[in-house]
């Protein structure tokens, strides 16, 4: 393998972790990861809709303030 090639194979490996860390910080893979729990804890049961997980997260967080963040 070339020099540029392996550069560019080390930069694309650099951008999707970083890529990865972005969407775990931001919550943006959380409805992945809930379906990915779901399909493996109830297999042959239907997931909620990424709209229906959304709002259900928020009625959680809104009744339940300080679960998250400890500060």
């Amino acid at each position: 393998m070339s020099a540029p090639a392996r550069l560019r194979a080390i930069v694309a490996r650099i951008w999707r972790a970083v890529v990865w860390y972005v969407r775990e910080v931001s919550g943006e893979a959380r409805y992945e990861h809930y379906v990915e729990r779901f399909t493996r804890e109830h297999p042959g049961e239907e997931p909620l809709s990424e709209r229906a997980y959304l709002k259900a997260r928020e009625e959680h967080e809104r009744l339940h303030p300080n679960t998250g963040c400890c500060c």
